[in-house]
């Protein structure tokens, strides 16, 4: 048979021979470091054994496929480990992940020094350096092996695999793997990892199942490059918000008020304040809004019209009703609901009376629309709300300010004419992109055109044709935009394509930022028109938009941004006079009138402290400006600057400094640390 390598040579074997045995012929040293194989463009274990003509590649550590076989190795050694050194726990899943593993145990929740424990095993382990054993068994066999074994998470997940799966297993000394693999040879190729940390998390993800203990490490080929890894890990811990927003006193909370319902704290609350106000400024003085002030609840008929009760109703915050199946009874009547013209079908449903918390803003600003006739002259009509938002999301998916109950949105709606459409939707997204170039983040996201998935039609509201259309126009606005993007089938809202703009947190995970969203169908299932030049009714279309998105989303996305030292701007303190001694009480007092006059946070540290004690408060606090007074200081009328930018900017008028700072805030200045 011929083998054709990566390289283009063609090596020729009169025998089937393993991917393992094919890199020990081209080079022991290649055997060595080998992880998996890919054969004909299919990623296999080093074990597959080629029989026939076929191109061939040995893929070591450097590649996505190596990485991933690498570290799910490491994960069965922290399983053997975990059950060398508590017995008592069974195995659940452990894959590879982005940059590292995990492994789920039934176990009791663990500290650091239960991982110090287990990596000492590991070590062991990977010293002894036992061959990995691969194995089919059949269904009844893979059963009773799990059973005999005392796995009871194994033994589930082989029920759950269909008739005709292989039932693969992988084995290290006395160590045996429910895996499909692929896998190194032996534990001995690892070189260096690291257990990172531990959590919980419900078995296969699901609340109502048991909590598992769940315990992250990484795995690298070199020591450095581990130790290099941990040094970045230690950096993105030092950013979380969900620590840092704690630690700087931005946000908290409370058991017993509820999980994804944060406490904004007085600093946060500030920097909320400051972004709500710039936007609903830049909106309704620069782009044309107009502001409205909705309901935070409305009856189920509302969400009905537009289909959003069917969609939506098992993530919304339902109430006024005693019996929950009696809700549910009338769920395929309610179906045939297509609009306002039908809300006699519904009157006498068993949750007519029902309401709900408002998940979304968009029904309540068309009866804003609705209120009045519009004409063409009126339109575009771009309504705009600082909106409180509530959606009954997973407990499992709760962390800190990015995913939450309860939350505060930069939402709008603009309603036009079809020729309008183009135009509307390029500012909607020239808005968020001024909204982000402002606050730095511009260079941190990605761009998804969301679009909907005709082999789940029934999730949409419309038709192929319909969905056609209006996909390729947005393709078209957003090539003319000149954006870079992906597209994603089945990310559409189920009443139009969307752009969804990306960024990932401090450990990778993508959210969504800001949408923008065509609409083609909510318009004519609430009647909403306008008065056309020839008189006659015409349904406009509709954009849902948000200019910056959720507010605690983004003071999460801030915080990591910044590690907590924000724009001047932005910051809840923005200056803290120092006076050396409580003599320069009077003067420092008058430094903070005439800043707090101009629209200045100022604060003044009274306290008895020394005044370098009192800097590196400050400095620890992450304060843009020090502002040290004392004799000189009072008689000229300066001060003597210190900044987080600069360090010792040196002595300036009062006057001065107050028109600097001001300018900078006003601007919104994204001064950079000059590096010493």
């Amino acid at each position: 048979m011929k083998i054709t390598l990566k390289d283009g040579s063609v090596k020729e074997y009169s025998h089937p021979l393993s991917v393992y045995e094919i890199a020990q012929d081209i080079s022991e040293g290649l055997a060595r470091v080998a992880c998996v194989g890919e054969v004909n463009g299919e990623v296999v274990d080093l074990r597959t054994v080629v029989d026939k003509d076929s191109e061939v590649s040995i893929l070591t550590f450097d590649s996505d496929a190596g990485k991933k076989a690498y570290r799910h190795t490491c994960a069965h050694v922290l399983a053997e480990a975990v059950q060398q050194v508590f017995p008592e726990a069974k195995l659940a899943i452990g894959p590879a992940i982005d940059n590292g593993f995990y492994y789920d145990f039934d176990l009791k929740p663990l500290d650091r020094s239960d991982l110090d424990r287990i990596e000492a095993a590991m070590k062991k382990i990977i010293k002894k350096g036992d061959r990995l054993e691969y194995y089919t068994l059949s269904r009844e066999e893979a059963l009773k092996l799990m059973e005999e074994r005392q796995e009871p998470y194994k033994v589930e997940l082989i029920n759950d695999l269909p008739e005709d799966a292989t039932i693969s297993f992988y084995q290290q000394g006395d160590f045996i793997e429910l895996c499909a693999g692929p896998h190194l040879m032996s534990t001995k190729q690892i070189k260096a990892f690291k257990l990172t940390s531990t959590s919980g998390a419900y078995w296969r993800g699901d609340e109502h199942n048991k909590m598992l203990t769940r315990i992250y490490g990484t795995a690298f080929t070199k020591k450095a490059d581990l130790e290099e890894y941990l040094e970045y890990l230690a950096d993105i811990k030092n950013r979380d918000h969900n620590r840092l927003g704690r630690e700087m006193e931005l946000f908290t909370t409370a058991d017993v008020i509820g999980q994804g319902l944060p406490l904004i704290m007085p600093k946060g609350a500030k920097i909320i304040q400051k972004l709500q106000r710039w936007i609903e400024d830049t909106e309704d003085y620069e782009w044309g809004y107009v502001r409205t002030k909705t309901p935070l609840m409305a009856k189920s008929a509302l969400y009905k019209i537009s289909d959003h009760w069917y969609h939506y109703k098992d993530g919304m915050f339902v109430f006024g009703y005693e019996d929950k199946e009696q809700l549910n009874s009338a769920a395929e009547a309610e179906r045939q609901i297509h609009g306002v013209e039908d809300l006699s079908l519904i009157e006498n449903d068993a949750d007519s009376n029902v309401y709900a918390l408002r998940p979304m803003t968009c029904p309540f600003q068309y009866y804003v629309y609705k209120a009045t006739q519009k004409s063409y002259r009126d339109l575009p009509y771009r309504m705009g709300e600082t909106s409180t938002l509530f959606r009954n999301e997973d407990s499992g998916e709760m962390h800190g300010l990015t995913r939450v109950r309860q939350f505060t949105i930069s939402e709008g709606h603009l309603v036009c004419t079809p020729e309008q459409i183009d135009q509307e939707f390029k500012n909607c997204v020239a808005l968020a992109k001024y909204c982000l170039t402002t606050l730095g983040l511009e260079e941190d996201v990605t761009y998804r055109f969301s679009k909907w998935d005709p082999d789940n039609a029934d999730k949409y509201l419309g038709t192929a044709e319909e969905w056609d259309k209006v996909e390729n126009a947005m393709k078209v606005i957003l090539d003319e935009i000149g954006l870079e993007y992906t597209e994603e089938k089945g990310e559409a809202a189920f009443y139009g394509p969307k752009l969804d703009i990306q960024a990932k947190n401090v450990y990778g995970k993508e959210d969504t930022m800001i949408t923008i969203q065509l609409d083609m169908f909510l318009a004519e299932r609430y009647d909403m028109y306008y008065i056309d030049k020839d008189g006659s009714k015409k349904r406009p279309y509709i954009i849902h938009r948000t200019s910056i998105g959720c507010y605690e989303r983004t003071l999460a996305w801030l915080i990591e941004k910044y590690a907590g030292k924000f724009p001047t701007w932005l910051c809840p303190e923005q200056v803290r006079v120092l006076p050396v001694s409580e003599k320069y009480e009077a003067y420092a007092q008058e430094v903070f009138r005439e800043l707090r006059r101009n629209g200045v946070d100022v604060t003044v540290d009274n306290s008895a402290e020394r005044l370098g004690y009192k800097l590196r408060q400050a400095q620890m606090d992450r304060l843009p400006y020090m502002l040290v007074v004392g004799a000189k200081e009072e008689e000229d009328r300066t001060v003597s600057v210190r900044s987080r930018f600069a360090g010792d900017e040196g002595v300036k008028p009062l006057g001065e400094f107050v028109n600097q700072i001001c300018e900078e805030i006003r601007t919104k200045e994204i001064r950079k640390e000059i590096r010493k």
